[in-house]
């Protein structure tokens, strides 16, 4: 894989980092800052709500730059957001600087997976996709624990401190190592961009997303609190959890873009059939410590397992000159499955029904999205079969 990819990587580390580790903050902001931990929890879904908006906006706006002038520009919109965060006098404003570092999130991850694309043989576009994400999943693995053993030891704000050095690190990485674009064509008219969005198949790959990562979101923003409700785990034991949930998003993400070069459609509904299934045996298991452990791994693959297989569906359903507002609108679609989720794991604790509750209603959101992902596939075959029998 070319060296511009770990530039990727390395940049998307900084990005999740900042997403993912508020998880294992939940119970510290909401202390200091005298909040109950379901509205600490909105803190998951102003991010991801910050994404939805900033995605498509901030791709239209700098459409015309060079790429990795953009990718520059988000990681510096990423750092003064985390700066902000550190300094956050109250719960409104953390808040606010959450929403301004996600306006960048979408628009990087939509752009960098059109370069990580470009810069591979056709049959490794997935895994160059995957390996952008491993970014993603490096940083759940090694950031999300570290950033909660910090907060736990030194207060919520020193991991913030610590996201703001990452992304300044990151900035430097991408600015060496990225390649200047290679006679880039001038942008064409935004209504061809826009119509990508009209095509069925892109449509069903979005929600898709929404629906996929909305089920898995609703357990992942409050597994700190189910580790220590239901499985009786202290505060301090719940980063070392996270490690092994870390290692399984490596392990599925990697696998994920694996069998999406093989064979995308079987691959998009069996990870998406596969992150249901697991959900709902992590209902049962996280009532004791030795299966919340086993369920943290499992949950973690069974969710990046989808990232390459979605993000390389709508790619791929797009083609053209909407790929690069397709792919950032599906970065989007990410988080506001994730604004989702976090709104309904809330709102089953709000509800009465308990941590325990959480697990099993939310694993009914992504059978909507496998049935959704059996009709694309299905759509996808009669078009193959329609462009054969014109052909002869």
């Amino acid at each position: 894989m070319p060296v511009a990819l770990y530039a990727l990587t390395v940049g998307a580390f900084g990005i999740g980092v900042t997403e993912f580790v508020i998880m294992g903050l939940l119970l510290q902001v909401s202390s200091d800052l005298g909040v109950s931990v379901p509205l600490a929890g909105l803190l998951m879904t102003g991010y991801a709500l910050g994404v939805f908006v900033g995605a498509p906006v901030l791709t239209i706006l700098t459409r015309s730059l060079p790429r990795k002038t953009t990718l520059l520009v988000l990681m510096a919109i990423f750092t003064l957001g985390n700066l902000a965060a550190a300094l956050s006098p109250g719960f409104g404003w953390l808040m606010t600087a959450r929403i301004v570092t996600a306006l960048a999130h979408g628009t990087f991850f939509g752009v960098g997976s059109v370069v990580a694309t470009s810069l591979v043989a056709p049959e490794r576009k997935a895994s160059a996709i995957a390996l952008m994400f491993t970014g993603l999943t490096l940083a759940t693995l090694l950031g999300v624990p570290f950033g909660s053993w910090l907060g736990l030891a030194f207060g919520w704000r020193s991991t913030f401190w610590a996201v703001t050095g990452i992304g300044i690190l990151a900035f430097i990485v991408l600015a060496a190592l990225v390649p200047a674009d290679r006679e880039r064509p001038a942008p064409g008219p935004l209504a061809e961009e826009f119509k990508v969005l009209a095509r069925p198949q892109v449509q069903l790959g979005l929600v898709m997303t929404v629906l996929g990562f909305g089920g898995i979101f609703a357990v992942f923003t409050f597994i700190q609190p189910i580790l220590v409700e239901l499985a009786g785990f202290s505060e301090a034991a719940v980063s070392p959890i996270l490690l092994v949930f870390g290692g399984g998003l490596v392990v599925g993400n990697l696998l994920g873009g694996r069998w999406a070069d093989r064979s995308l459609a079987p691959a998009l509904i069996g990870t998406i059939g596969l992150m249901a299934a697991v959900m709902f045996a992590a209902s049962f298991a996280f009532h004791s410590q030795t299966g919340a452990v086993i369920a943290a791994f499992t949950l973690g693959a069974a969710a990046f397992a989808t990232v390459a297989p979605l993000q390389m569906w709508v790619l791929q359903q797009a083609g053209g000159a909407g790929q690069g507002l397709a792919s950032s609108l599906n970065i989007a679609a990410f988080n506001l499955g994730n604004a989702f989720g976090a709104w309904l794991g809330g709102a089953v604790i709000t509800q009465g029904l308990g941590y325990g509750a959480i697990a099993p209603v939310s694993a009914l959101v992504p059978l909507v999205a496998l049935g959704l992902a059996v009709y694309a596939a299905s759509l996808d075959r009669r078009a193959a079969r329609a462009i054969t029998a014109c052909a002869t």
